[in-house]
């Protein structure tokens, strides 16, 4: 078995190097290959671009195939710092202790808060958990899926989707970079509906924030272009094409806008240097999967 190989064993202990004193994990490292050797308090863990979280199911599998209690303890260590993190009112900052930027916010960004929703969820499987600690992850899994019904955007009456991340105390569209303003995401809504609509007993609350969700991807898809991304970012008029949704739609028109980091707002791609237009995902098929598993949802 490849947790009990030489490589195995390698692989796990690298990775257990990288573990910061709070317990979660950088970012964009390889925490799997090289070991870290610097000194333990620089490491700043974080829950963003899915770091912490695929370390901990990691471990979780490794402690089971192998019962070292290394990895089990580096594991609740790790989970108990995501219940620690967790606000009171459901939310999760991109980071704990968050700290007075941008990443205080409830963050949506890059699928970090389903991502440790999913993890909250599926332990309730792990057999060495204790009782105590299943408890307490249900008790905020049900908090942040309560938070995620709150922060979804209602424009004139109306539930839309949601912004990559909110404010932590008012639940509205937060900007986070100087090119992410507070908008309707095209991108993270897409993994928030597609979340949702995996509950097995989802509250009325939560039927209907889907039902609105997916409402605004259908009127929301664009036709007719194709990004290609690489390409210096360019727009190409392509009937064929699948359908696209824009990252940011405007609060207040609906309609996609595109920002530099001057952080002033654009109505076409063009407008914006190079630099960013081929720098970030404006464009994406997001909304794909949303369309195609409502139908699947509607009917169970």
């Amino acid at each position: 078995d490849w947790f009990r190989s030489e490589e195995g064993r390698h692989t796990l202990s690298t990775v257990l190097t990288w573990q910061s004193p709070q317990g979660s994990w950088p970012k964009n490292k390889n925490t799997t290959t090289k070991p870290y050797t610097d000194k333990r308090e620089k490491l700043e863990g974080t829950f963003d671009n899915k770091a912490t979280t695929g370390e901990l199911r990691l471990l979780a599998h490794a402690f089971k195939v192998t019962a070292d209690p290394t990895y089990r303890d580096a594991f609740l260590k790790g989970y108990d710092h995501i219940l620690q993190a967790q606000y009171p009112n459901g939310g999760w900052p991109q980071h704990y202790p968050p700290g007075k930027g941008y990443a205080r916010h409830i963050t949506f960004n890059d699928g970090s808060m389903v991502r440790l929703l999913d993890l909250l969820r599926s332990s309730q499987d792990y057999d060495f958990l204790d009782t105590g600690r299943k408890r307490k992850a249900t008790g905020a899994f049900d908090r942040g899926i309560a938070c995620i019904v709150k922060c979804q955007v209602i424009i004139d009456g109306k539930p839309t989707v949601w912004c990559a991340q909110h404010d932590e105390v008012t639940f509205a569209p937060a900007k986070a970079r100087a090119y992410e303003l507070p908008s309707l995401s095209g991108g993270e809504s897409a993994g928030i509906i597609r979340f949702l609509m995996t509950l097995d007993k989802p509250s009325p609350e939560v039927i209907r924030s889907v039902k609105a969700g997916f409402a605004w991807f259908e009127s929301s898809k664009i036709t007719g272009i194709r990004f290609e991304r690489s390409n210096g970012g360019r727009i190409i008029p392509d009937p064929s094409a699948k359908p696209l949704w824009a990252r940011f739609y405007d609060l207040e028109t609906g309609k996609p806008f595109f920002c530099d980091r001057d952080g002033i707002k654009k109505a076409t791609l063009d407008e914006i240097g190079e630099e960013r237009r081929s720098g970030y995902a404006w464009y994406g098929t997001w909304g794909e999967s949303v369309l195609r598993e409502y139908g699947k949802w509607e009917h169970r």
